[in-house]
C-alpha cells in the first residue's frame, strides 16, 4: 500500500483511504464501505488488495452512485431483489495482490449475508472494473496458505466454468436484455480462458505455493487468476461455489493459518475446493469428455479411461493434488459434523444463481449427499 499511496501523492492526486475492509466481507462490512463512499462525491475508486478488497469497492461504487438505492435492491435473488443496474458507475481501477479471485475481471461482488449465514453476491456487468492492473510482483508477499487457498479458487473457477451447463441449454431466456444474467454457461470463448488457466494451475501452482521466491510460478498463477476470471466471468461457476457459500457462512471457530484476522474464517478458496472431488463425481455423467480432459491436464493417465469412469478419475487426481498442497481433510477438519448438513443444505438452496449452472440438476437429497461425501477427503 505504501507504494500505491506514495505514487498517488507524487502525482498530486487527492484521495481518501478506506482501510476497514473485512477479510471475507459481510453485508455489515459492505454497508460500512458504502456509507464511506456516499460521504463524498468521489471521481473514481482504486481497489488494492485481494478479492475482499475489490468486491467491497465494487459494492461501494455501485451504491454510492445510486444514493437512494437500498442494499437488497441489487443483491442476487431470491435473497435480494436482483434489480438490473441502470445507472452509471464511477471508474474503478483494481490492483489484485492475490492470485485467486480474478475479481479484477468480473462483474461480481460476493459477501456473507449474516441473517442467513450464507454467502451471496451482486452480479452485474456494470460492476466490472474499468481497468485491472495485474502486477505479479505484488503476489510475492503472499504467505504459503494464502497462496494455496487463492490457487484453489483459480482451480475451481477453471473447472466449474469449463464443465458448466452449455450456454445454449441455459433456461429460461430473459424477457429483456437488461435481465440477462452475468453468467451464461460454458461457451467457446470461456472454454479458451478456462483451459489456459487450468494448464497453468497444473504446471505452476505447487511451485508457487511452496516457493514464494519462484517468480515464474507466481507470475503464471497471477495471470491464471485473471484468465480464469475472464472464463468464469462469462460462463459462471456451479456446485463447488454453491456449496461453499454455506460452508464459509456457517464457520464456527476455524482459524485459517496465514490470515491476519481477529475472527474465524474459512478462506473462500478452501471452502470451494473442499467439495470438488465429490462435485465432479456427481457432474461427470453430463459431460464426461470434459471431465476426462480436465483430469488429463491435472496429470492423470486417461489412455484407458471409459466415459463412465470420468468422474472417478477427475475426483482421484483432484484429491491427490489437494493432498500434495496440504489442504485440510474435508469439512470435518473445518469444524463441521454430519449434524450440520441440514443447515448447510438449507443455506445452499437459495444459491440459484450458481446451482442452475451445474450441468446436472440437483435435488435436496443430492446436496445432502455432496456434503456427506465431503466430510473427509483422504
Amino acid at each position: 500500500m505504501k507504494v500505491i499511496l506514495d505514487s498517488l501523492s507524487r502525482s498530486g492526486i487527492d484521495f481518501d483511504l478506506f482501510d476497514r475492509v473485512r477479510v471475507e466481507p459481510t453485508d455489515v462490512s459492505f454497508a460500512d464501505a458504502i456509507s464511506f463512499a456516499r460521504s463524498s462525491n468521489y471521481d473514481a475508486y482504486l481497489a488494492v488488495g485481494g478479492g475482499s478488497v475489490i468486491d467491497t469497492c465494487k459494492a461501494a461504487n455501485l451504491y454510492a452512485s445510486k444514493p437512494d438505492a437500498e442494499f437488497l435492491d441489487y443483491v442476487n435473488a431470491p435473497i435480494g431483489k436482483g434489480l438490473p443496474v441502470s445507472h452509471q458507475l464511477k471508474p474503478l481501477i483494481a490492483v489484485p495482490t492475490t492470485a485467486g479471485t480474478g475479481s479484477e475481471t468480473t462483474g461480481v461482488a460476493v459477501f456473507d449475508y449474516e441473517p442467513l449465514k450464507a454467502k451471496t453476491g451482486i452480479a452485474n456487468r456494470a460492476l466490472r472494473p474499468t481497468l485491472g492492473v495485474v502486477d505479479p510482483l505484488f503476489t510475492l508477499y503472499m504467505p504459503e496458505r494464502v497462496a494455496a487457498n487463492s490457487g484453489f479458487d483459480v482451480l475451481c473457477h477453471a473447472l466449474e466454468s469449463y464443465t458448466a451447463i452449455p450456454y445454449q441449454e441455459r433456461t429460461p431466456c430473459p424477457t429483456d436484455p437488461k435481465l440477462r444474467p452475468a453468467y451464461q454457461g460454458s461457451n467457446p470463448i470461456s472454454d479458451i480462458w478456462s483451459l489456459v488457466a487450468l494448464r497453468a494451475v497444473a504446471k505452476y501452482m505447487k511451485r508457487s505455493v511452496f516457493d514464494s521466491t519462484d517468480k515464474e510460478a507466481r507470475i503464471a498463477m497471477h495471470l491464471a487468476s485473471s484468465y480464469a476470471g475472464i472464463g468464469f466471468g462469462n460462463a459462471g461457476v456451479h456446485l463447488c461455489h454453491g456449496l461453499s457459500y454455506a460452508v464459509a457462512g456457517q464457520v464456527k471457530d476455524y482459524k485459517a493459518v496465514g490470515y491476519n484476522v481477529d475472527h474465524p474464517i474459512i478462506p473462500h478458496g478452501l471452502s470451494v475446493v473442499v467439495s470438488a472431488p465429490a462435485v465432479f463425481k456427481f457432474t461427470s455423467a453430463m459431460c464426461p469428455e470434459r471431465h476426462i480432459e480436465a483430469a488429463e491436464i491435472l496429470g492423470a493417465d486417461v489412455r484407458n479411461v471409459k466415459r463412465d469412469d470420468a468422474g472417478l478419475v477427475l475426483s482421484d487426481v483432484l484429491t491427490k493434488f489437494m493432498y500434495d498442497l496440504g489442504v485440510d481433510n474435508g469439512l470435518t477438519s473445518l469444524g463441521f459434523t454430519k449434524d450440520d448438513i441440514p443447515s448447510l443444505v438449507k443455506a445452499t438452496l437459495p444459491q440459484d444463481r450458481v446451482l442452475k449452472l451445474s450441468p446436472r440438476p440437483q435435488s435436496e437429497e443430492d446436496l445432502t449427499n455432496l456434503y456427506e461425501n465431503s466430510m473427509t477427503l483422504f
